[in-house]
C-alpha cells in the first residue's frame, strides 16, 4: 500500500476479501479511498483477492495484458486497464514507473513510486537483478527489496527438485545475496530506508538476514516484512 496526500495506491492482492478489508482497517485506510489496484503478475499469492476487491470497490486493475488475461473476464466491464512494461502514468499524486523483471510469468512487472516528496521502489518475484532493471532503482530514496532465500537453506531443504530449480534460477526469487548485491548497486547517500520482505518461511530466517544486513550501513534503517505481519507504516 502506497499513500500520498490523496492517493491511495494497493500493489497486488493475494488475501480474500474479508481478510484483505480487514488489513485496510488494521492500516486506517477507507476501502472507498484505494485509487487503484497495481498487479505485479498473476501467481495466485498476488492476485487471489484482486477481482473480489477491485469489482466490490470499483477501481481500475492496471497491469500487462500478459497479466490481465488471467482476470479480465472476471472484472466488472471497464475496471480493466492495461500498461506496458516500461510505460510511465500518474494515478492521482503519484508518478509509477511500471519495470520489466525477469520471472516465470507472463508479462511480469515491478513499480517504481515518485512524487514531490521522494522516490520508493517495489522489487519482488525477480530470479535475477539485471543490469537494466538496476537502473530504474537508482536515486530511490526508499525500498522494498525481496530477499526470498539463503542458497544453502534452499539447497538443503524440504522442497523438491523441480521446486528448489525454480525458486534459485534465473527466473525465480532473488536469493539473500542477491539482494545484497542489488542493494549495494543502487546505494547512495539518500537512501534511508530499506524493507526487506518476500521472504521464505522455510528457506531463510530472521537470524540469517540480521547477519546478512547488519552491515548494510549505519545510515539506512532497515525493516523486516514478514507474511502474516508486513511492517507499519513507514514515511519515505
Amino acid at each position: 500500500m502506497i499513500c500520498h496526500g490523496e492517493t491511495t495506491v494497493l500493489v497486488d492482492c493475494g488475501f480474500g476479501l474479508k481478510a484483505t478489508l480487514d488489513r485496510l482497517n488494521e492500516w486506517d485506510v477507507r476501502p472507498e479511498d484505494v485509487d487503484s489496484i497495481l498487479v505485479t503478475h498473476e501467481h495466485s499469492d498476488h492476485i487471489r483477492g484482486v477481482r473480489m476487491l477491485a469489482n466490490k470497490l470499483q477501481v481500475p486493475v492496471r497491469a500487462t495484458a500478459g497479466t490481465l488475461q488471467k482476470t479480465n473476464g472476471q472484472l466488472n466491464p471497464g475496471l480493466a486497464d492495461p500498461i506496458q512494461a516500461g510505460d510511465s502514468f500518474r494515478i492521482g499524486e503519484i508518478t509509477v514507473h511500471s519495470v520489466s523483471v525477469p520471472h516465470d510469468a507472463s508479462d511480469p512487472t515491478q513499480f517504481v513510486f515518485e512524487s514531490d516528496d521522494g522516490r520508493f521502489g517495489l522489487l519482488t518475484d525477480i530470479g535475477t537483478p539485471i543490469p537494466e532493471v538496476v537502473d530504474h532503482y537508482l536515486g530511490c530514496d526508499a525500498l522494498f527489496v525481496e530477499s526470498n532465500h539463503d542458497t544453502e537453506m534452499l539447497q538443503y531443504g524440504p522442497y523438491p527438485y523441480s521446486l528448489k530449480a525454480r525458486v534459485g534460477g534465473p527466473f525465480g526469487h532473488m536469493s539473500n545475496n542477491e539482494a545484497k548485491e542489488f542493494l549495494q548497486q543502487v546505494k547512495h547517500d539518500g537512501l534511508h530506508t530499506v524493507v526487506i520482505g518476500h521472504i521464505s518461511q522455510k528457506n531463510n530466517s530472521m537470524a540469517v538476514l540480521e547477519r546478512e544486513y547488519r552491515n548494510l550501513s549505519s545510515e539506512i534503517v532497515v525493516h523486516y516484512a514478514s507474511q502474516d505481519d508486513g511492517t507499519d507504516w513507514i514515511q519515505v
